[in-house]
């Protein structure tokens, strides 16, 4: 029996609004696709900040914070797509998701980036301001964890300013059925790549950890 594929979309705003809205937006296509979508809101996560601790270079093992982040992460190891959606405050990226890629890659993805060769897409969600910069952010993140970014065209930033704006923004919500799609044509390519050929490797992921030999907390003396 075929596993049926699965995106696991990361929802990082504060309330249930307008990255909430695409987010259903973006559900309602994957499952029309045949593929289960499925949304963790980090609002309701118990999430601890960055401590004190300031070892996160040079530690072996996970973050040694008890909440509920490595449960998320165990998810998006399971999943074959993930979607990390986030709207903009203050002109940068919402603080829940800005806490969880900090605690998230530091503290769990760091090791052996266990996200390779998964398919990443991104959306942000702005009145109109920095929407940009913040899909930046979490594309370069994805690119971080060693992702497969898929492209929308335009990118998937959504403008909205008052609860329901985003579902009237015709183009975003076409942008973001884009990105959707071609998610899903890449997991059923990389689906079909292993069946075909029995591998998990779909791409040589190299070195597990790119800071190992780096000199990151060594005191440099100068020459």
């Amino acid at each position: 029996m075929t596993t049926r594929l699965k995106i696991l979309a990361i929802n990082g705003s504060e309330r249930d609004g307008n990255t909430a809205d695409v987010l259903r937006h973006a559900a309602a296509i994957a499952e029309q696709r045949g593929v289960e979508f499925e949304v963790v809101d980090l609002r309701n996560i118990w999430m601890e900040r960055c401590g004190p601790c300031g070892n996160c270079n040079d530690r072996p093992v996970p973050c040694a914070l008890t909440d509920g982040v490595p449960g998320v992460v165990q998810k998006m190891i399971e999943a074959d797509g993930i979607v990390f959606a986030a709207p903009v405050h203050g002109f940068g990226t919402a603080s829940l998701m800005q806490t969880f890629i900090e605690r998230a890659g530091v503290g769990y993805l760091r090791f052996d980036r266990p996200l390779s060769n998964k398919v990443a897409g991104i959306i942000s969600v702005a009145r109109r301001y920095s929407a940009g910069e913040v899909w930046a952010q979490l594309t370069v993140n994805a690119l971080l964890n060693r992702m497969i970014v898929v492209g929308s065209g335009f990118p998937a930033t959504v403008h909205a300013l008052h609860r329901g704006d985003a579902l009237n923004d015709d183009e975003g919500l076409t942008n973001v059925q884009r990105l959707v799609d071609r998610m899903v044509d890449m997991i059923q390519l990389l689906d079909e790549h292993r069946r075909l050929t029995g591998r998990d490797d779909l791409l040589a992921s190299g070195d597990v950890n790119e800071r190992v030999g780096l000199a990151l907390n060594e005191t440099q003396v100068p020459a």
